[in-house]
């Protein structure tokens, strides 16, 4: 609405100020910006993003293993877990810990505490974990799909953010050329008022 209110001052009329003008012109940069530039600024944004976290999915799944693993005993409390890659996100405290055995891709054997894959766990069942080369327990690989939503989702961020910029600093320069505005007619209020209404002002 602010644009057409913008395009509507370049009309020509006695009573248009080269403010209006100006705020017309100011006007049409912003729709320019929020039309054009904002949505470039989204896609720029979440194409880099995307590229980032691609190539973070493709490094997780060239790094990061699914493994058999066997339930031997579910775990007492005073057992520490095996210390997992910080990228595995929050465990679930809720779900009953077991002693696992399982082989690392390099071969190599490990026993640790992991959550139960089944409630109850049973010694003897197999079920699958995530691992790193060596045989450490890691999260999930991020899925391609996860990471192409936290693209678009940086995008429109961005978009949205540089949208709100142009319009704040659209609403900042029109405020301060009402302020000027304002000022002007203070001043010349104050030329003319003591003479308001005097038969030999002319007024």
């Amino acid at each position: 609405m602010w644009t057409a209110v913008g395009v509507w001052r370049w009309r020509r009329n006695p009573l248009r100020r080269r403010t209006d003008l100006f705020e017309a012109w100011l006007a049409l940069a912003a729709a320019v910006c929020v039309l054009v530039v904002a949505p470039a600024v989204g896609w720029l944004a979440g194409s880099r993003v995307d590229g980032t976290l691609q190539r973070a999915v493709h490094e997780q799944r060239q790094e990061r293993y699914l493994v058999p693993a066997v339930v031997l005993r579910p775990a007492h409390a005073t057992e520490g877990a095996v210390p997992a890659d910080k990228s595995a996100g929050p465990q679930t405290p809720q779900r009953t810990r077991i002693l696992a055995s399982w082989t690392a891709p390099d071969g190599s054997l490990h026993q640790g505490t992991v959550p139960a894959a089944e409630e109850p766990p049973r010694a003897g069942d197999r079920f699958r974990i995530w691992t790193d080369t060596s045989g450490r327990l890691v999260g999930q690989p991020l899925a391609a799909s996860a990471a192409s939503f936290h693209a678009v989702m940086a995008g429109l961020a961005a978009a949205l953010g540089a949208a709100a910029l142009v319009e704040t600093v659209r609403r900042l320069v029109v405020r301060r050329l009402m302020h000027r505005r304002y000022i002007r007619l203070d001043r010349a209020w104050a030329a003319v008022g003591p003479d308001w209404g005097r038969a030999d002002a002319g007024s």
